[in-house]
This record gives C-alpha cells, sequence and structure tokens, in this order.
C-alpha cells in the first residue's frame, strides 16, 4: 500500500495523522522529489513521528528533516519483511543521508568440477557449472593461497580441461611434485580421488580427521614394510601439522564471520574476517559513504543489511551465511537481523557480542585491524587536504578547489586518438564521474583540434545540466592547448573556471613542469617538493594512464576489424558471403566491380563501394 503527502508543502502534522501502526517502509524525498533517505519501522507512525520532535540534537537529523518535501511509505505484512524491502531500496536508490556500501558481487570461489579427474580452480561469478564451490574467499589472493597450499598436501590438478586433455607426457607441475600427472595415466582413478577426498576435508575444515587418517595409512605401510609409502605419508601429516600451526584461530569451531567497525574524523571503516572450518581465509576492509556522525552500530546494522540480505535470485551467488556473526558493539535490531538471516540460510544463525575467551581474541583483532586502516585512511587523507590546502595558495583561491578536472590525448601517430577526463573531489579520484571521447573528423595528429572537440563535448553537457563545472580544469599541454581551453570556454559561456596547463620541462622529467595559469597570462614553476605540485603531477599522471588505456583498446579494436566492416550496407550475412565467394580478403580486395557485382545480394552500387574501399590511394 503506498501513501505520499502533498508536494507543495510538506504538512507533518497532517501527514502523521494518515500513518498507521504497521510495520513497513519510509522513503523521505525533497524538493526535487528525489529520495534522501529510506528507512524501515516496526510501526510506522511512531517512528516517523520521531523525526518531527522539538527536542532532536542530531545534526544529521535536522538537516535531513529540513530537506523533506514529500514521504512515501509502503506497509508490509512483517518487520521482516520490511527489513528485506529498505535492504533492496537503499541499494538500487542510493540515498545521500543512508550508509552506503559497495556492493561486490564478484567474491571468489574455490570451484571443483565433476569430472573422472576432477579439477581445483578460482571461480568468480554466477555458479552455473556443475560441480561444487568453496567460499566465498574473501579475497583472490586468499584463493590462491589456499590452492598453492592444497598443491603441496594434496596434488590436485589445477590445469585448465584445454592444456589437460591435450597432454602426451606429463607437465612442469608433476615435476615438481605439485600434481599426479592423471592425463597420461600415472595415477589410477580411485588412488586420484582418495586425494580428493582428503582435499575435500581440508577446504572443509576436517583437518585433524584428515590427519588420523592418514596416520593410521602410515602405521599400516609400515607393518607391509612399505617404507616409501608411509614416508609420504608421514610428509603430508607434518605438512598439514605445519599448516594449522600457522593459523592465528585453533579448533575446528565452525563457520564465522568476524566483524568490527571504527569511526573517526568523519571516516568510517568496517573489517570482515571470514573463518571457513576454524580456518581464518583472510579478511577485507570496507569505508562506507555517508557516515557522517554515525555511531558503531548504525554501521553495523547498515553493513550487515547489505552485505548479507538479497533477494532469492540473487542468493546462489551472493555470500555464503556462517553460522555465527561477531560483532563489537550491540544492535538494537540484532533480533530481527538474526530472524531474516536464519530464515534466508535455512537454519539458525546467531549475532553475539558479548565474548569471552578465543571469541574476545578473534573480535580484538578484527578491532585492532579496523583502526589501524582508519588510522591509515586519515592520514592518507590528511596529506591530500594539505595538498589542496598548497594548491590554494598557489592559485590564490578563498576556499579549497572541491572538483578538478584533467584532460589530456593519446594517439600513436595519428591512429585512433582518445581524450580522457579525469576528476578528483576533496576526497581523491572520482572515477564515477570519469569520461572517455573518441576523437573523430580531425586530421590525424592534431592535437589542438582533438583537444577542442573533447572539451567541447564535455563543456556543452555540464552546462545543458548534466554535471557540474569543475573549479579548476588542468590541461596536459602547454599554452597551445591552454588557448584551446579558453576558446572553447569562451564559445560555451563558461566563466567561473580556472585553466591551467601543464607543460613537460625540456628534460620532460618530473619536477620540472611549467604551468600556465590562463587567468593570469603567466607561467610558474613550482619547487620540486611542492605539495601542491605533487598533487597536480597525481592528476595529470591519472588522465594520462586512463588516455592511455582508452587509446589502447580503440587501436586494438581498430586493428582486429575487417575493412569490410567499415562500408555501409555490407551487412554480416553479405561478409560472409563474399569470403566464401573469393576464398578469402586478399581475393576479395583484388576482385573487380564485375566480379564483385556476381555475386548475390552484391548489387553495381554496392560492388563500386567495395572496390572504392580497397583502391582509394589509386589515380
Amino acid at each position: 500500500m503506498e501513501s505520499q503527502a502533498g508536494q507543495a508543502s510538506f504538512d507533518a502534522k497532517a501527514f502523521l495523522k494518515t500513518l498507521p501502526d504497521s510495520p513497513g517502509v519510509y522513503r523521505m524525498l525533497d524538493k526535487r522529489e528525489q529520495v534522501i533517505y529510506v528507512g524501515k519501522a516496526r510501526n510506522l507512525k511512531k517512528r516517523v513521528k520521531s523525526y518531527f520532535l522539538k527536542n532532536i540534537t542530531h545534526p544529521k537529523t535536522r538537516t535531513l528533516v529540513a530537506q523533506i518535501c514529500n514521504i512515501e511509505i509502503t506497509v508490509t505484512h512483517t518487520e521482516n519483511e520490511a527489513l528485506l524491502l529498505e535492504n533492496n531500496l537503499i541499494k538500487s536508490l542510493k540515498p545521500r543521508y543512508n550508509v552506503l556500501f559497495r556492493d561486490d558481487k564478484s567474491y571468489p570461489y574455490i570451484y571443483l568440477s565433476l569430472d573422472a579427474f576432477p579439477r581445483l580452480a578460482v571461480h568468480r561469478g554466477a555458479q552455473r557449472a556443475k560441480g561444487r564451490y568453496f567460499g566465498p574467499y574473501p579475497s583472490a589472493g586468499a584463493v590462491r593461497e589456499t590452492l598453492n597450499l592444497l598443491q603441496k598436501l594434496f596434488p590436485i590438478r589445477q590445469c585448465e580441461d584445454s592444456f589437460y586433455k591435450n597432454r602426451s607426457r606429463p607437465c612442469l607441475q608433476y615435476q615438481i611434485k605439485r600434481c599426479t600427472a592423471p592425463c597420461v595415466g600415472l595415477i589410477d582413478e580411485q588412488a586420484y580421488q582418495n586425494d580428493l577426498r582428503h582435499a575435500v576435508m581440508f577446504l572443509e575444515g576436517k583437518s585433524t580427521a584428515v590427519i588420523d587418517e592418514l596416520a593410521d595409512k602410515m602405521d599400516e605401510a609400515s607393518v607391509a614394510l612399505q617404507y616409501e609409502q608411509a614416508a609420504l605419508y608421514r610428509d603430508q601429516i607434518a605438512n598439514l601439522r605445519r599448516v594449522q600451526e600457522r593459523q592465528y584461530i585453533e579448533g575446528e569451531r565452525g563457520n564465522l564471520d568476524v566483524i568490527a567497525a571504527a569511526v573517526q574524523g568523519g571516516v568510517a571503516c568496517v573489517q570482515l574476517f571470514t573463518v571457513r572450518g576454524g580456518r581464518n581465509l583472510g579478511n577485507k576492509t570496507f569505508y562506507p559513504k555517508n557516515v557522517e556522525q554515525q555511531v558503531v552500530e548504525e554501521l553495523l546494522s547498515a553493513f550487515i543489511s547489505q552485505y548479507y540480505l538479497i533477494s532469492g535470485e540473487a542468493r546462489a551467488s551472493k555470500h555464503e551465511l556462517p553460522d555465527e556473526i561477531l560483532l563489537n558493539a550491540e544492535l538494537t535490531d540484532a533480533d530481527i537481523l538474526a530472524s531474516v538471516l536464519s530464515e534466508q540460510a535455512g537454519r539458525k544463525l546467531a549475532l553475539s557480542h558479548k565474548l569471552r575467551g578465543e571469541r574476545a581474541r578473534w573480535l580484538k583483532m578484527a578491532e585492532q585491524n579496523a583502526r589501524q586502516a582508519l588510522s591509515m585512511r586519515l592520514n592518507s587523507q590528511a596529506t591530500l587536504i594539505q595538498r589542496y590546502e598548497a594548491l590554494q595558495d598557489v592559485l590564490g583561491f578563498d576556499e579549497l578547489p572541491t572538483r578538478m578536472e584533467c584532460f589530456d590525448i593519446s594517439h600513436t601517430m595519428g591512429e585512433a586518438p582518445v581524450a580522457s577526463c579525469v576528476v578528483f573531489d576533496q576526497n581523491g579520484p572520482l572515477k564515477s564521474d570519469y569520461r572517455r571521447f573518441n576523437i573523430e573528423g580531425i586530421t590525424p595528429g592534431d592535437d589542438y583540434a582533438a583537444m577542442h572537440q573533447a572539451l567541447t563535448r564535455r563543456y556543452k553537457r555540464l552546462k545543458e545540466g548534466e554535471g557540474k563545472i569543475p573549479d579548476v580544469l588542468f590541461i596536459d599541454g602547454g599554452k597551445g592547448q591552454v588557448s584551446q581551453a579558453r576558446d572553447v570556454m569562451e564559445e560555451l559561456q563558461i566563466e567561473e573556471l580556472t585553466i591551467i596547463g601543464i607543460a613537460k620541462g625540456p628534460s620532460r622529467k618530473p619536477g620540472l613542469e611549467t604551468l600556465c595559469l590562463s587567468e593570469q597570462k603567466r607561467e610558474t614553476i613550482l619547487p620540486s617538493d611542492s605539495p601542491a605540485l605533487h598533487l597536480i603531477q597525481q592528476i595529470r599522471d591519472e588522465a594520462h594512464r586512463f588516455a592511455i588505456t582508452g587509446h589502447r583498446q580503440r587501436r586494438q579494436k581498430k586493428r582486429n576489424q575487417s575493412p569490410l566492416e567499415e562500408i555501409p550496407g555490407l551487412g554480416p550475412k553479405r561478409r560472409q558471403q563474399l569470403l566464401r565467394q573469393f576464398g578469402g580478403l586478399q581475393e576479395v580486395a583484388r576482385a573487380g566491380v564485375e566480379d564483385l557485382a556476381s555475386v548475390q545480394g552484391i548489387s553495381r552500387d554496392l560492388a563500386q563501394l567495395i572496390y572504392d574501399r580497397f583502391h582509394s590511394d589509386r589515380p
């Protein structure tokens, strides 16, 4: 059921009278009808009413309420349903006042195939292939480390099927005792399955059971006087023991996720440690957005909702739910979160924060990592702010620049020119606003025309309201490129913009750049240790990297393209017919107009176009 207040002026008292005492989700909208906050409630009337009390002290809440022009609600049957709906809306709408986490859908797994001699491999994405998946692991590095460990303990093949099926002799992995060479029949299927079973037990966290089984086999081999085989079992046991010693978490206590959050200086960090079968698989760090004045409890609640809660279709490729989640703070909505997660997992799942012994030590480890990561983040931001302040002094601004853009052109002898536009704000690179422009219709190698075209296309859109005009525009180039930028700004009547050219010195060494200041019509060279110069170099280098990447991609695509694809009116079927009739592209290029026109589906005019494409350089 949907309800909404009038859009002209929001009357809170009148609106509150219409709200039901039911669970549901509310969406707060601003004057532009954009959703700025999404929340859930056990009782909609009580929850929404709390925003309009006179004694609100939270600055963020006061700012939010001041912008409300409309509220929409959705009544749900249960609080669990409201929690799921809230999570889906936050992910899809990304409201500016909700805590937002990056939704990473590509966590790596270890994949075990269903062949006669199965392989182990890294897997990302949808789990469509038949087989078994172990994970998710917090990083690709954790997967690689586990697979490397498995090769030393149990020599299961990890090669691609195309490589495996075309072997006539063992590869290097067999020589270094990382594989038993099933590709050439040096191990029978039963023995291979035995190694595979031990590897699966290890991935399930049952390493102690594997050791016991190997110890029994070692004793049997010794009694049978098979001392070489017994020595192999002994070495496997020793390696497994060393692996267990390296693990910080001891014992086989099931599957756990350890989550700790820390907040300082308007920046937040959430640290996630993944424990499966008693083994610490590593950790992952998250830096959420929109965390002003947030407390640890709110961060943890938002993280759990956005990280774990999913709809039915995405469930197969999302994060595996543990048996227990350890938290460094008590959540007010812990009961409802645990209930929804338990329902999603199909078993009981606990959220715990009061811990003793080993588990308290694990949580302390996660907290230390969160604080350390946060400290590094703050130090990095402090350095960035110093660079911005130095640039403010150089440019003579009254305040810090909040948005800067830099353009660069990349091509190879005029081929496939690409312009890049990178954007920096006070938090560093803003990659969501990066843009590339394929340059067309200019004389090859004309950098001035390329810069003029890219700037025109970019700032025409900004002028039409598709984005923000930056405070500073950097151009990778000297006076000529700056002149092009100035002409474009005059054409588009954009005046509130400082243009700076970054010209390389005679030796083209970093630190000797000359800055061409368009507004002041002068050039300056900053000291090599200037924080402002370091910031300019960082922006310029990022624009250069982004341009080169785009140029290489475009050049490769163009070189891989058939000349026939550039001919209008010549579709895939006709191209295929031509190649089949003439036996290849070279013969098509040699053919005359009459020969081309004799092919079914090729008219005289189209044949002339094809002929001209290959002979345009001839008189």
